[in-house]
């Protein structure tokens, strides 16, 4: 398996074909198009960093991850936002290089720490998560407000 950073101008065909797979996965409906668009704006502006596995020549992963801080730390962090492997090529390890990627990029970034969600009810990701040393926060309970800004 080979992982790479994607860089502004990359061709983003294959991004955005598995990011449109993983928003479909949170019962989102298909937009390739508007999927595409919105990885080059981050990768343009800097404002995330994109990494996709390939298996035998064929985009198998993705994962993305966006820049932050921790003001109690007074130190950059990284919030692991998407994470997604095609259907054909879980139980490979593909999810599991991804999160290495994802802890390596941080320490070389000087990140304090990488954050993460899922749903409740994500059981596989959760014990996946906690396979690579990541901890359940239970001392902060964290709150979304809607905008009803999405696409």
């Amino acid at each position: 398996m080979q992982v790479y950073q994607l860089q502004p101008g990359d061709d983003l065909e294959e991004a955005s074909r598995l990011f449109d797979a993983y928003r479909q996965f949170y019962k989102l409906t298909s937009n390739q198009s508007a999927a595409r668009t919105y990885l080059s704006m981050r990768l343009q502006s800097g404002q995330s960093a994109v990494f996709l596995a390939e298996a035998q020549g064929k985009a198998v992963g993705f994962m993305q991850h966006y820049p932050s801080f921790c003001s109690l730390a007074m130190a950059p962090i990284w919030l692991l936002y998407d994470l997604y492997v095609s259907p054909s090529a879980r139980g490979a390890g593909v999810a599991g290089t991804l999160m290495d990627i994802a802890r390596d990029h941080g320490k070389s970034t000087g990140a304090a720490y990488l954050q993460l969600s899922t749903a409740h009810a994500n059981h596989t990701a959760q014990a996946l998560y906690k396979k690579h040393g990541w901890q359940l926060d239970e001392t902060f309970r964290y709150y979304t407000l809607s905008l009803e800004t999405a696409i």
